[in-house]
């Protein structure tokens, strides 16, 4: 199969590097267009027509145009790459910028894995509440693209109901709770009164509560509280402020196109046995719950659940999962990994050197970017952007795994809806682990900023020192593990102490108590990811630091406060290895001679109870403490006094004492 690379000068806006390109791509490129969009397009309808070509357009903009090409061809639309705004639109572009856009094209031809998504119908039933002046309207002009209910909080003038046909029905009431998304929301509301039409002058009937109803599309034009957390991620939830026209109708034609078959994308995926959330009752990890702004998360026994209708695919839940349990996959956490992979390999082929990473969303990024390449600096040619549907899911795992496989930096540039809080989170935890390990500190930074100008202007002042020495990674497995051979290969060889981490980070190790620790293992028993183990031979306490979740579930678990968690990450082959905490002698059955407790902890409940304790004073039960179960068992069963003799068995009765007349009674 051909390969052809179609490059356009767009009017001779841009120089590029044609042949640089192609020797980089590998593809082949004869030559360079100024208007392939119009006058120069029939070279691109000659070769769509090709079956056997694989054709790449190195322009985004006109993508619809280039589809429609194909249309009329009756194949499939070509690959569309935005190099224009991203590298060709610079004052550092030309030669310069021949790396960068053969990394924009290796990315691009790689693509990522297809969302899931999941139909949503909704027939239309939308229900309305307000006051009557602003909801009696409103109900009306959406009675003709939907079926409406409309609930009043206040009573209406009768005028306002006294109309020959009415479209839809009205009720008064007090919406006491709302649940769930588009195409299935459940509302309860106490006071409600439905109307009564008869009469002259039409009513209301008496109220009462509890009263419940299904509907698609909930419209809230009350001007109130919202009626669900993060509220403008609730699809199928328009809310406006009643004196606001402009909202109000806003909202309106929104509800007016809720009617139909919606694709709902699948954002997160989730692993139940990896989850930290609890053990045996006790609550352990709560860090998706603590951040999910809508709510989709919930506990659900030993895990967490997740409500994919409620979900708005923030991210914040799987930059933030210590065990790797929940996980963005629209697109997976691998294709991310691979795509930052492809750009700095395909950077480095090309001949560049010290390439920066600029991670933005789908809308605000984008514009910010296009906006300085048009009227502005445009990008530096180090500086490689990177596109994502939910910045809040690039955590310190994905920015490590940046700096391993090349780039000096990363940078990320919020959108106005982005959570900050979680994501400086994130950056401060990146920020400590490769300043720690020796990479120096800001190279990861947050740039808040919403003026295009601006933006250039920082990344063209603000240039990382190179990192001499690392290896690139080939990043595999989940986040932690990705994480780890990234902070080693930053390491370059040398051997690092362990790494102090903020508060609440996902990796660190467990201190142990010794003198407080009695050896009863239920840390071990109960610890989600298997860090904390038994030995089943002795009595023994083992710890793996690099399973540690610091999910806090032994600490809370332990009856002696003998456990303390250290938020810190060790990059040496010890923490791979399961380390001895505390060892002890085990106590031997004096009557099998198998071992089956700690000694120390046998000898000392010994010595409190014998002569001391009603039970075991001038008795045989001190011996019970020193047998095994097996022989504790054994040992009660043939007792004189064991409680559940229950006396001596009854002689069996004969043939010969039915017979014999002395022993008839």
């Amino acid at each position: 199969m051909s390969r052809r690379l179609f490059l356009c000068d767009c009017g001779g806006s841009q120089t590029l590097d044609r042949e640089g390109i192609a020797a980089a791509t590998g593809l082949s490129c004869p030559r360079t267009h100024t208007a392939l969009c119009t006058r120069q397009s029939d070279a691109l309808t000659e070769a769509l027509a090709d079956p056997d070509a694989e054709v790449i357009v190195a322009c985004e903009q006109e993508a619809e145009t280039f589809a429609a090409l194909a249309e009329d061809q009756g194949v499939p639309p070509p690959l569309t790459v935005d190099i224009r705004d991203r590298a060709g639109w610079s004052e550092e572009g030309g030669r310069a910028a021949t790396p960068k856009i053969a990394a924009l094209l290796a990315a691009a031809r790689r693509g990522r894995t297809p969302a899931k998504t999941r139909d949503v119908v909704s027939e239309g039933l939308c229900l309305v509440i307000g006051a009557p002046d602003v909801a009696l309207p409103a109900a009306e002009r959406l009675a003709d693209a939907l079926s409406v209910t409309c609930v009043l909080t206040d009573a209406p003038d009768p005028a306002m109901l006294a109309k020959p046909v009415r479209r839809f029905d009205v009720a008064m009431g007090r919406l006491r709770r709302a649940e769930g998304a588009l195409g299935h929301f459940e509302v309860t509301v106490d006071a409600l009164r439905p109307f009564d039409p008869a009469g002259r002058v039409p009513g209301f009937g008496p109220p009462r509560d509890g009263g419940t109803s299904d509907c698609d599309v909930l419209l809230d034009l009350t001007g109130g509280t919202p009626l669900f957390p993060a509220h403008e991620k609730r699809e199928g939830y328009l809310r406006a402020d009643p004196r606001d026209r402009i909202a109000v109708e806003r909202v309106l034609f929104e509800a007016s196109h809720l009617s139909g078959t919606f694709e709902k994308v699948l954002h997160v995926a989730l692993e139940e046995s990896l989850c930290a959330h609890s053990r045996a009752g006790q609550t352990g990890c709560t860090r998706c719950l603590d951040l999910c702004p809508t709510g989709a998360i919930t506990p659900d026994g030993d895990h967490v659940a997740v409500d994919p209708m409620i979900c708005a695919g923030c991210g914040m839940c799987s930059a933030a999962c210590p065990s790797g349990a929940i996980s963005y996959d629209a697109p997976p956490v691998a294709d991310v990994f691979a795509e930052i992979s492809a750009l700095a390999a395909a950077h480095r082929a090309a001949g560049g050197t010290a390439p920066r990473l600029l991670v933005h969303d789908e809308g605000h990024g984008r514009e910010l970017i296009a906006l300085a390449a048009r009227f502005g600096r445009g990008l530096p040619a180090d500086v490689i952007p990177l596109e994502l549907p939910a910045l809040n899911a690039f955590g310190h795992a994905e920015a490590l795994v940046a700096l391993g496989c090349g780039f000096v930096g990363v940078d990320i540039l919020p959108a106005p809806r982005t959570e900050r809080g979680p994501l400086e989170a994130e950056i401060a935890l990146a920020e400590a682990l490769s300043g720690g390990i020796g990479a120096g500190a800001g190279r990861v930074r947050l740039l808040d900023m919403a003026d295009p100008d601006a933006v250039a202007d920082a990344l063209h002042a603000g240039r990382p020192a190179p990192l001499d020495g690392v290896s690139p990674i080939l990043p595999l497995g989940r986040r932690r593990d990705a994480t780890r051979l990234a902070v080693r290969a930053l390491a370059r060889g040398a051997q690092h102490d362990p790494i102090a981490l903020p508060e609440g980070a996902p990796y660190g190790a467990v201190l142990l108590d010794t003198e407080a620790c009695t050896l009863c293992l239920s840390c071990a028993g109960l610890c989600p990811s298997g860090a904390l183990l038994d030995n089943p031979d002795s009595p023994e306490l083992r710890f793996r630091e690099d399973a540690c979740l610091q999910c806090g579930i032994c600490a809370t678990i332990c009856p002696e406060d003998a456990i303390t968690l250290e938020p810190r990450l060790d990059p040496s082959d010890a923490a791979l290895d399961a380390r001895v905490l505390k060892a002890e002698e085990p106590y031997c059955c004096i009557e099998c001679g198998k071992p089956f407790g700690v000694k120390s902890t046998v000898e000392r409940i010994v010595a409190k109870l014998e002569g001391s304790h009603a039970m075991f004073t001038n008795s045989h039960n001190t011996r019970l403490i020193r047998m095994c179960d097996d022989c504790r068992v054994r040992a009660q069963y043939h007792d004189e006094n064991a409680p559940f003799r229950m006396g001596d068995r009854p002689r069996v009765r004969t043939t010969d004492d039915y017979l014999d007349p002395s022993k008839r009674n």
